[in-house]
């Protein structure tokens, strides 16, 4: 249990970037608001709030892992972390410190957002509380990819990682605004081997009651959760060993 400390400290230093709780927090609200809009003047369910909703809970997780990401960037950056390498805290312990605070930040993102979906016409049943639970490795997903970065990247080299590049990838490559089968056959094979198009149809199966394609993305989208923390501890690891 020696992380929670580090997760305290952790979590003070979140708290104090108000800008980036609201941004991450307000922004999927706002994509709601413009994207419904849409939707009421044109003639096809191309925004769909049922499907719309799902997607954007998972779209608007992404930037987590700009947010992890900078934050073990930059204390990996000062002699903060020169200070903590000095204690008996292992790379594991490093991880799951810097994990943990944004966990219930971001859930709090996904029920605010599926909250505020329910004033556009969405149906906030039994299906979603299983919805919910299907986003939670979408969550620790997007944390991880955004530590492994941290712990490899300095903060401004995290921001065009997490920030642009996959910020677009995941808007582009998983389904969330179109069929990716529009893009053609070799972008869709190269989402389907992706996590991200899995985590929103995992959402968006659970939120139509379909249990059992749910399970089968969530394995996905389990999988390179699991590979991509084991990467960043190995990886945090081997910094430690550097200094």
């Amino acid at each position: 249990m020696k992380f929670l400390v580090l997760s305290s400290r952790n979590s003070k230093e979140i708290l104090r970037d108000p800008i980036n709780l609201f941004f991450g927090v307000g922004f999927p609200i706002i994509l709601l608001l413009l994207l419904s809009a849409i939707q009421l003047n044109v003639p096809t369910n191309l925004f769909h709030i049922n499907n719309l909703s799902p997607g954007i809970v998972i779209f608007g997780l992404s930037f987590f892992s700009l947010f992890s990401g900078t934050l073990i960037a930059k204390d990996r950056a000062s002699s903060f972390m020169m200070r903590l390498f000095a204690s008996p805290l292992t790379s594991t312990d490093f991880i799951v410190g810097y994990t943990f605070p944004f966990v219930p930040i971001a859930f709090i993102q996904v029920l605010i957002t599926f909250t505020s979906s329910v004033f556009f016409g969405f149906r906030f049943n039994l299906n979603t509380l299983f919805a919910l639970f299907t986003v939670i490795p979408t969550i620790f997903l997007y944390i991880g990819i955004g530590l492994l970065a941290g712990s490899i990247f300095n903060d401004k080299q995290v921001g065009a990682v997490c920030g642009a590049l996959l910020t677009n990838i995941s808007a582009w490559l998983s389904g969330v605004w179109f069929d990716i089968k529009l893009l053609g056959k070799t972008f869709e094979n190269i989402a389907n081997f992706l996590p991200f198009v899995h985590a929103v149809d995992a959402s968006r199966a659970a939120v139509h009651g379909n249990y059992s394609s749910a399970f089968s993305n969530l394995w996905w989208v389990t999988a390179y959760t699991l590979v991509i923390f084991i990467v960043a501890i190995l990886v945090f690891k081997k910094k430690m060993k550097n200094i």
